[in-house]
Formats: structure tokens, C-alpha cells, sequence
């Protein structure tokens, strides 16, 4: 193929084949300008995060050096490389970028994506087809990183803080270019990958990120395989031997040797997340060896969206009437279970817990109780469909929890603007002020006085459900899609 004149001139957004391009990037601003191609003396003028990619007909290639002519500082992470082919074609201008990008320039070029090709160590392979050289001008259209975001159990977790806060990350990572895949294995079985890995074919999917929410084996496999092929690896501490214990049956005598395990597991990774400085606080304590960043697990507001409406529908549906004290969420008796019916016991105001509870061999001996045997009071109503509903249908968020890492259900609340009693603990003193958007207790007692506080002024209970809101805004979905995206780079 010819090399364009120096004055040729195409638009943005273009896909133009040339053999070569050389010279500075420039910034051109504005959607569908005219931009000019020089020889390979001369400039070539283009957007920012244009991508330079030389695709060889025919024979694999082999990486030389590092090359960066054309992109400056702007995109060197990524990483330029000139290749030696079979054909004889020497010191072309290879981008040796994340498998996402290298998928999405083959559905460009062929119309599809070989995914068996897009391993590491065969990135140049897959680059090697094709024209001879290709300048393809974007505007930030590529995702720049190919993320696992990984949950095992995710159908049976859809109900769990867990679950929200895995949902929520996705979510979030959804206005950012990150690619995010949710399952490591090729065809979504692990069983099926386990298949292919006996017989010698792949069992991952590719991805440039690993990031695993849960501590299972299925986490762990990912984490070997993350290690074994140099991907970096986020593992995110949603599960600590303290919040372990009073969950379920059992809970408080595996929970010594869980810690055991958790330090072994997080120390894994590249990095862990978590939602709270006290959690990392209770990681250093085991102590986890690697490095540990704290990140909110956010709020959800377009998930609340007309949580208002439904409320006389959720009141009328359970019969609750006046000042209603309510909790959402599983059942536990770490969650301040028996201090949620011993208030109720006290008082005169209708309670609800809206959440599921196991009454069977696994369900705790004072959940079953409470349940069982609940004060004429309190309801406990099981699953509810929608969640919009349990915040609609209360007035006070009574959460005398014990230990939390940080408390989705928390800020769920103060999204929909309720007044909210929280027990005093560590966590909630970094994100939470007594007096301004909740009230919190140590005593029951306190927890006693501070309902009858919010009864007598519906102002005060107002005041604090505003406040509550603009507390809950500084957890928002896009700063969590920020943070994540900047992490995704900072350990590539």
C-alpha cells in the first residue's frame, strides 16, 4: 500500500490502512474533523487514544523492543513493541495492549474474535494477520482494560450484602471502559472448564484483571491461575473472622480457624479491598500480607427510585401503623437480633424485619427462637420482592448490629431519606455522625431513649433522613466505578 501524501487529509473516526506513521501526537478536539497523515518523514496529526497497530499478513511474530514513537507518554502503559515476522516484514509498530482491546480490534477488522488466540504470551500472534499497517483514530470508544469481576455462588448470594456490594461494583463499572467479564470459565461452567483442562484445551476465560469477591474454591482457582499467567489479582475482603460469628449454626467455632484461612487467602493477592478502615485494621491484626485499600461498597440510588410510592401499598400489606421501627436484611443475631425484640418487648411502636431467616439445621438457635416466638409487636416477613417496599413502609432504621464491615443496608436507608439508630460500633465512626444524619446507642437504654426521642419529634426524625441523604450521595456508584477503573490501571 501506498504511503499517504503528506497533505492528505481524512476525518476523525476513520479507519485509514498506511504502512507507516510517524511524527508527535497532537490533540484535535471536536467530533469529525479533518485530520492529515504524513509520511514517514513527515506528521501525523491525531485524536488522543489513537491506536497505532501493525497487522503482518501471515507467519507469528516476535516482540524486539520496546517502541513508542507516535504516542508519547500518553499511552506507554500499554506498551509498543516492534515484532520480526516470517514474511520478512521487520520493525513494524505492534500495540501490545490488553486482551479486551485486541478482541474488539478483531470484531473491527474480521467480524469476529478468536478467543483461543487471545492468551498471554500470543497477543502478537492474534496482531499479525491481516493488512499490512492500520491507523485507527478513536474517541475513547475501546475498553482499555478486560476485567473479572467474579462472585462464586452468585446465584445463591443475590439476597447477601455480598451479592449487592458484587452487583454494585458492575454497576458501577459500567461508565467507565473497563471490559467486565463476570465468570472466569470458558462456556460459564466450571464444571465444563474442568473438562477442557484435563484435556488440554483452555479453562479460563481471558481477562487482564482478576478481581474475586468471595473466599471459596472457585476464588481460588482463579487466584492460582492469576498468579501462574502474571495477572494481577484483587481479592475482596468482604468476609472476616469477626463478621463470621453469630451468623449461623456453628458459625462461632469455625470462625478461629476461618482467620487461618482468610490470612492465607488475602495474602494472595496484589491487592485487597475492602469497605472500611476498621476492616483493614482487623486484616492487619491476622495479618494479611499484602497491601490493603479501603474503598466504599456504595449505594445504589437508581436501584431506590420511587420508594415513596410504594409505601401506603407495603404499610397497608403488613398492617403497620405510626412510627414503624424497622431492619432489612437476613436475620442474624450478630445483626442485633435479640436487642431488636427485647426494644420491641419495651415499647409500644410496630417493628418489621423485612429479610430472610433459616429455620432449618443451619439457622442458629436464637434465630430460630425469635422467630418462632416473635413479640406481638414485630413481624418477621421473610423475603420481600421488592426493597423499595421495606424502606417505604418504615419510618426509624433500627440497626444495633454488632460488627459490620461497613453496612450497605445502612446507606440503603439514608438513600431513601429515613431517620436511622445505629449501634456505636468502631466502623461506623468513619462514616457516620451522631446527632447530624443518625443516632447511635450503646446501651438498651439508649436505643430506648433515642426511639422515644424520634416518636415524640417527627422534625428531628426529617432532619436526620435529609442529612442522611447527603451522606449516602458521598457513596455514589460513580465514584466506585472511578476508583475501581483507577486501581484496574494502577496495577496493570
Amino acid at each position: 500500500m501506498a504511503v499517504l501524501e503528506a497533505d492528505a487529509r481524512v476525518l476523525s473516526g476513520d479507519e485509514i490502512a498506511v504502512t507507516c506513521a510517524t511524527g508527535e501526537l497532537s490533540e484535535v478536539t471536536g467530533e469529525r474533523q479533518a485530520i492529515s497523515l504524513g509520511d514517514a518523514a513527515g506528521q501525523a496529526h491525531v485524536l488522543l487514544r489513537t491506536l497505532v497497530v501493525t497487522l503482518a499478513g501471515g507467519g507469528s511474530g516476535e516482540f524486539l523492543q520496546s517502541y513508542d514513537s507516535l504516542f508519547g507518554d500518553h499511552l506507554s502503559e500499554w506498551g509498543v513493541g516492534g515484532f520480526r515476522g516470517e514474511t520478512g516484514f521487520k520493525d513494524r509498530n505492534v500495540l501490545n495492549c490488553p486482551d479486551g482491546v485486541i478482541r474488539r480490534l478483531m470484531d473491527i477488522f474480521f467480524g469476529f474474535s478468536r478467543s483461543d488466540d487471545l492468551t498471554p504470551g500470543r497477543r502478537a500472534t492474534v496482531a499479525l494477520c491481516g493488512v499490512s499497517v492500520a491507523l485507527m483514530v478513536y474517541n475513547d470508544s475501546i475498553p482499555v482494560v478486560r476485567a473479572l469481576n467474579y462472585l462464586e455462588l452468585e446465584d445463591r448470594l443475590d439476597r447477601s450484602g455480598i451479592g449487592t456490594s458484587a452487583a454494585q461494583q458492575r454497576a458501577a463499572l459500567a461508565s467507565t471502559d473497563v471490559e467486565v467479564v463476570t465468570s472466569p470459565w470458558i462456556d460459564g461452567s466450571p464444571s465444563t472448564s474442568l473438562a477442557r483442562a484435563l484435556t488440554g484445551d483452555r479453562a479460563f476465560e481471558s481477562f487482564d484483571v482478576a478481581h474475586c469477591n468471595l473466599i471459596g474454591p472457585g476464588s481460588v482457582a482463579v487466584a492460582r491461575y492469576a498468579r501462574r499467567n502474571d495477572i494481577p489479582l484483587v481479592l475482596h475482603a468482604h468476609v472476616t473472622r469477626e463478621d463470621f460469628a453469630e451468623s449461623f449454626r456453628g458459625s462461632n467455632l469455625l470462625a478461629k480457624p476461618l482467620g487461618r484461612y482468610l490470612k492465607w487467602f488475602y495474602s494472595q493477592a496484589d491487592l485487597v479491598l475492602c469497605p472500611s478502615e476498621y476492616t483493614r485494621s482487623v486484616l492487619e491484626s491476622y495479618p494479611v500480607d499484602a497491601p490493603i485499600r479501603t474503598i466504599t461498597n456504595g449505594v445504589d440510588f437508581s436501584a431506590l427510585e420511587g420508594c415513596a410510592e410504594l409505601r401506603a401499598e407495603y404499610r397497608d400489606r403488613y398492617d403497620l401503623d405510626g412510627m414503624v421501627v424497622f431492619a432489612v436484611g437476613s436475620v442474624f443475631e450478630r445483626k442485633g437480633l435479640t436487642t431488636f425484640c427485647e426494644l420491641a418487648q419495651r415499647t409500644e411502636y410496630d417493628y418489621a424485619w423485612f429479610g430472610t431467616y433459616d429455620t432449618g439445621p443451619h439457622g442458629s438457635s436464637t434465630v430460630k427462637y425469635w422467630t418462632a416466638n416473635p413479640p406481638e409487636n414485630v413481624q418477621f416477613t421473610g423475603w420481600v420482592d421488592d426493597k423499595r417496599g421495606a424502606f417505604a413502609a418504615g419510618d426509624v432504621f433500627l440497626f444495633p448490629t454488632k460488627v459490620e464491615n461497613q453496612g450497605i443496608v445502612v446507606l440503603e436507608a439514608m438513600a431513601c431519606g429515613k431517620a436511622v439508630v445505629l449501634r456505636d460500633i468502631p466502623v461506623f465512626e468513619e462514616f457516620f455522625t451522631d446527632g447530624v444524619d443518625c443516632l447511635k446507642c450503646s446501651t438498651d437504654e439508649e436505643f430506648e431513649e433515642a426511639l422515644a426521642r424520634l416518636d415524640a419529634d417527627p422534625d428531628l426524625r426529617e432532619r436526620l433522613g435529609e442529612n442522611a441523604k447527603e451522606t449516602a450521595a458521598e457513596h455514589s456508584l460513580e465514584r466506585v466505578g472511578d476508583e475501581l477503573s483507577a486501581i484496574y490501571d494502577d496495577l496493570l
